[in-house]
């Protein structure tokens, strides 16, 4: 990356022309000057630096004649590659200078001594740009390369952080280079749950199949994340695209049936042998066994499932309504199955409740009516052991 700012030559031009003719430069500083612009304008870096040596050799200069001189030697010297002499102009200018215009040369002046390695140096210019008001994107990106240089990825983190809360707060969304170096910093201090919040938010606020997969892959390790819930994590696996591989449509497929969901079981199934993932290689038979598990249990739970309806609705608590309404979602009934979810989740004595609630709430995400309704449900769910982190991952897919 190079750090140099490019000094434009219409700056330097009006620098060292309208200063010959407004404030009066003496010829013997003024045509070297000007000779030295019309040379950067065709590209002879060198040769300028040369024609501003002339002037600079001029005795008994005025401050104004000095400054001039300082602007041209500084873009000269920056074309020409020779920092140290583009940092000694600067530092010249930049004596001389207050403001708006001495947070633009601090910031220059950052940039040159970071391409010298001198971070020391570049840090100190930085405060002085920022301290004189000079917050710009570009300062921003040269405070995150020095304070990664150095290593102190604490302030890294402080800075991204303060960044994406701004944002947030005055309504924005934060630039995703800040979340992406937010989450770096966080990483690299061994904040786990600062990570993991900060690869949340870049979902919600940039749904890619990177940030999909490196946050579900994490999501189980979450200290007390409940096993029960591998499931739901596939599942979003499989809404974000980011179900990839023949063992993973397998093993969802099983996690399914083992849930009393062959319908469920059954889509996952055709989804892998329509990716061509199932029914091909040395695996076939075993795909084709799935398969024929899934529909015969679909059979089954079509043919017993009314009468499950009735015995969970004479049962003293809810648990039994609340599996039977997931199990009318998972076969197409979806508002059959909200209405026996709601009646469980009403009678009480449910041995989990805030399961109950994502249940109905992904179920509601199903019927275009009940969508909003839906968020409202999942933004609910609360407890510490996964189900709220599944929650909010539904809200984010049902706004794709």
């Amino acid at each position: 990356m190079k750090m140099l700012r490019t000094l434009t030559l219409s700056i330097v031009a009006a620098a060292c022309i309208g200063s010959v003719q407004a404030q009066g430069l003496r010829a013997e500083v003024g045509k070297p000057l000007q000779q030295a612009g019309e040379l950067l304008r065709q590209g002879k870096a060198r040769e300028a630096l040369a024609k501003v040596r002339e002037a600079e050799a001029v005795g008994g200069k005025s401050a104004a004649e000095q400054l001039t001189i300082d602007r041209m030697k500084a873009a000269a010297a920056q074309r020409a590659g020779d920092t140290a002499t583009a940092i000694q102009a600067l530092e010249g200018i930049a004596a001389r200078s207050g403001g708006s215009e001495l947070g633009q040369v601090a910031e220059q002046l950052a940039s040159a001594y970071a391409q010298q390695r001198n971070n020391g140096k570049a840090s100190e210019w930085l405060n002085k740009a920022i301290a004189a008001g000079n917050n710009g994107a570009s300062v921003k990106q040269l405070q995150a390369y020095l304070q990664g240089a150095s290593g102190d990825y604490a302030a890294i983190a402080r800075d991204a952080a303060a960044a994406v809360n701004a944002a947030e707060q005055a309504g924005r969304r934060p630039d995703e280079g800040e979340l992406l170096r937010l989450a770096d910093a966080q990483q690299r201090t061994g904040n786990n749950a600062g990570y993991s919040a900060t690869l949340e938010k870049l979902l919600v606020y940039y749904p890619k199949k990177d940030y999909w997969n490196a946050h579900l892959a994490r999501l189980p390790r979450k200290p007390g994340f409940g096993d029960r819930l591998a499931l739901d994590v596939m599942r979003l696996r499989l809404a974000s695209g980011t179900l990839a591989k023949t063992e993973e449509f397998m093993e969802m497929a099983q996690l399914s049936l083992q849930a009393g969901l062959p319908a469920e079981a059954l889509r996952i199934v055709d989804q892998g042998y329509k990716a061509g993932l199932l029914g091909t290689g040395a695996e076939a038979a075993r795909h084709q066994r799935l398969k024929d598990l899934a529909v015969k249990q679909l059979a089954e739970q079509k043919n017993a499932i009314a009468g499950q309806a009735n015995d969970a609705a004479a049962e003293k608590d809810g648990n039994e309504l609340v599996r039977v309404g997931n199990a009318y979602v998972s076969l197409g009934e979806v508002d059959k199955g909200i209405g026996l979810i709601e009646k469980g989740i009403a009678k009480g004595g449910l041995k989990r409740p805030e399961d109950a609630k994502l249940r109905l709430g992904v179920a509601q995400l199903q019927s275009p009516k009940l969508k909003a309704k839906g968020v409202q449900t999942l933004r609910s769910v609360g407890g510490t052991d996964g189900a709220a982190d599944i929650a909010r991952l539904w809200i984010v897919v049902g706004r794709e």
